[in-house]
């Protein structure tokens, strides 16, 4: 075989298996945007309202910030005078910063 069909192959392969992925994650959401689960992650959601926190998304990205309002289905997060809104349905973890011993933000977050 040569490496020019090698390559193609590879790549096919490559594409292959990121449409698989994004065909994946866009089922898990569409399992996951159901009416009853809306309310119960916007209530639990409430609790960190100005509190400094790590938020994991659905496609594995991670937002820092503090939260500072919930409405709808929006969440509001804002980190060094940039405000983000991220979407309630792709957020799958919310904790708050942890912190040592003294009160000071951890430097590495192993989770």
């Amino acid at each position: 075989m040569n490496t020019g069909t090698f390559v193609c192959l590879l790549m096919l392969f490559f594409v292959f298996l990121t449409v698989r992925n994004q065909r994946q994650n866009y089922i898990a959401a569409k399992n996951i945007r159901k009416k009853g689960d809306r309310s119960h992650m916007i209530e639990l959601a409430k609790n960190f309202i100005g509190k400094e926190c790590l938020i994991y998304t659905f496609n594995g990205s991670q937002v820092e910030g503090v939260i500072k309002d919930i409405s709808g289905n929006a969440l509001l997060v804002e980190n060094k005078g940039n405000t983000e809104v991220l979407n309630l349905d792709f957020v799958i973890r919310i904790r708050e910063y942890p912190r040592n011993k003294k009160g000071k933000k951890k430097s590495v977050v192993i989770d």
